[in-house]
Formats: structure tokens, C-alpha cells, sequence
């Protein structure tokens, strides 16, 4: 019986790519496969797969797509995946040591999500930062903590029963920058039971190239549609209410604190800045009495105010200025 699929969409990774096989082949350990979508790569990806398939041919399953990106890859490995729940590795990244078995001594069917913590590791192995899955240990439903909605909304660091996909139509979106924000709230909505594991399972690799290295300013606008997607589904599910002050504190911090300032450091003449600010305005036009953005830091509420305010040149001199801050404390 296959408990755990691990799908792991691939995509020009010949570097990492066997780091990250190597974490999750586990020999003589029972209960989960690993479906590995070559998603169209043109480097030595495709043979370094088919290496592992050859020699794991009853762990490793592959297929070949054409280039679709990351969430069209993550669809495809769900149609083909076996297990009850599943697990998305990104192709750079790595479970930590023993993660698969506890992954596996972990689902007792009493929960559809599992939420764990993550590690972010420089390409020297050094470990930069250590995520919280959550800020909450145990089981409980969506109702019981709506702050879950404020924690990252990765997809990596979950074990997802597949129903959850499969009996709500819900699926990523493909070739769209965000798509964990678009899907992740989306899923919550589903789910009877979501547990909490305080274990680093996961390490992500933060290099050149990344979404938050990446200067190409007009993709941050897929952050509009992302939110169309996981707003507009509270809206249908009629929830959207519920979790109001908690979907706007989500949508200030992604939209604003993040995708906003990211094209600021970049160009602060972007006009993409105030398409972003202009679409959190008028879906939160009350942003200011948010209980959750009331509470921010000193310097988060700064950073709301300008960006709000549509004070570019001021907030790309704060911007660089916390920078400069950060490499003197390191």
C-alpha cells in the first residue's frame, strides 16, 4: 500500500538534482513512491531521472512533460501519484535526514494537512533562516486558527491527503509566479483536520534565480491573480467574511511587504508599485483598522504607509537603508 507520494516537478536542475534524489531514496523503507516530472528540461536532467529510475524502478517514477512550469508539473504528478497523501520537493531542495520515515509514521489518517517547518540553506549548505510551519503545535480546523492563513503559504512543507485536490476540482496554476498563494489558502477551506509537526523535514536551497532574487518587475503582477484565485474562492465558499482581517493581513504582506517592495528595490519608477498598491486598496479599503497590521513592527507600518502613500523615492531610501542595516548585523 502506497501512503505517500513525493512529487518533485523538475526543470534544468542537473547541479542539484541528485542532492535532492539521494534525500528521499530510502532503501528498505516501505509505503511511498517518488513521481518525477521532467518538465521539458534541456540539460542532463532527463538522464540523471531516468539513472534513478533505472536503478530504484520500484521507488522512482518518471515522466516527461513539455516545458509547462512549476504548477502544471505539480498537476501532472498528481494525476500520476498513488499515495493517499502527497508531498511536493522542489528539484533544488532536500527532505532532511530520516524525514520520508517520520513523514510516513505520521499519517495516521487523523488529519488532511500536515504542516511542518522548513530550513532555508544557502548553496554552501549553511543554514540562513528557520521557518515555523506554524505558530502552533496539535490539530485543529481552519475556524479554530484562522491565523494559520498569516503563516507561509508554501506547498513544500505540507503532506496534503490527495482528496483534497482531487474531490474539489482544485488544482496550481500553470506558468504563474505565487502559485502556493493561490492554492494553499484554497485547500484549507477543505480540510476537516490540519496537524502541526514541529520537524525541519524540509530544506530549501535560496540561490541565484529565485522568485526573490529576480528582478523581472511586470511578473510580480501575478500576484493579482493569485489573489483572485484564493480570494475569489472564500468568496464562493461564502467564508470570505470569516477570515476577513486575516485574508487582508495575508494579502498586506504578500501584495505590499513583499511583491511591492521586491519591484521597488528594483526600479522605484516601476509602475507596477501602484497597480499592486491600487489592487490591495480597493480590495481592502478598510486596511488601517486590520487588528493584525496594527500590530506589525514599527518598521512594517512604515513600510505600509509609504507604499500606500505611493512615496517611492522614500521607500526605496528605507529599503536600502534596512539592507545596509542587515549586512552590518551579520
Amino acid at each position: 500500500m502506497c501512503k505517500l507520494s513525493i512529487i518533485i516537478p523538475v526543470y534544468n536542475v542537473e547541479t542539484w538534482l541528485r542532492a535532492c534524489l539521494d534525500s528521499v531514496i530510502v532503501p528498505g523503507l516501505e509505503g511511498y513512491e517518488i513521481v518525477a516530472v521532467n518538465d521539458g528540461s534541456t540539460d542532463r536532467s532527463g538522464e540523471i531521472l531516468a539513472d534513478y529510475a533505472e536503478r530504484f524502478p520500484a521507488l522512482v517514477h518518471v515522466v516527461t512533460t513539455a516545458n509547462g512550469g512549476l504548477g502544471h508539473a505539480r498537476n501532472v504528478g498528481l494525476s500520476l501519484a498513488r499515495g493517499e497523501f502527497v508531498q511536493f520537493l522542489d528539484s533544488d531542495d532536500t527532505l532532511s535526514p530520516g524525514a520520508v520515515a517520520e513523514m510516513l509514521d505520521a499519517l495516521d489518517g487523523s488529519f488532511d494537512i500536515g504542516v511542518f517547518d522548513l530550513v532555508t540553506v544557502d548553496e554552501s549548505g549553511r543554514q540562513l533562516r528557520y521557518g515555523r510551519g506554524a505558530e502552533r503545535t496539535g490539530s485543529f480546523t481552519l475556524s479554530e486558527y484562522p491565523e494559520l492563513l498569516l503563516c507561509p503559504p508554501n506547498a513544500v512543507n505540507k503532506l496534503w491527503r490527495k482528496a483534497l485536490f482531487t474531490n474539489h476540482a482544485i488544482a496550481f496554476p500553470d506558468r504563474m509566479w505565487f502559485e502556493d498563494l493561490a492554492t494553499t489558502p484554497r485547500l484549507y477551506l477543505s480540510a476537516q483536520r490540519i496537524a502541526c509537526f514541529p520537524r525541519p523535514w524540509y530544506r530549501y536551497l535560496e540561490r541565484r534565480g529565485s522568485i526573490t532574487q529576480n528582478a523581472n518587475t511586470e511578473r510580480n503582477l501575478d500576484m493579482i491573480r493569485a489573489l483572485d484565485l484564493c480570494l475569489g474562492a472564500y468568496e464562493q465558499a461564502g467564508q470570505f467574511e470569516a477570515y476577513r482581517p486575516q485574508l487582508c493581513a495575508m494579502a498586506a504582506y504578500h501584495e505590499l511587504l513583499t511583491s511591492n517592495t521586491r519591484v521597488n528595490r528594483a526600479d522605484p519608477n516601476s509602475p507596477v508599485q501602484d497597480q499592486l498598491t491600487e489592487d490591495f486598496l480597493r480590495r481592502f479599503p478598510d486596511w488601517r483598522e486590520n487588528p493584525y497590521l496594527q500590530s506589525y513592527s514599527r518598521t512594517y507600518r512604515l513600510l505600509l504607509r509609504l507604499i500606500t502613500g505611493k512615496h517611492r523615492r522614500a521607500l526605496h531610501l528605507l529599503i536600502l537603508a534596512n539592507e545596509l542595516q542587515k549586512r552590518k548585523n551579520i
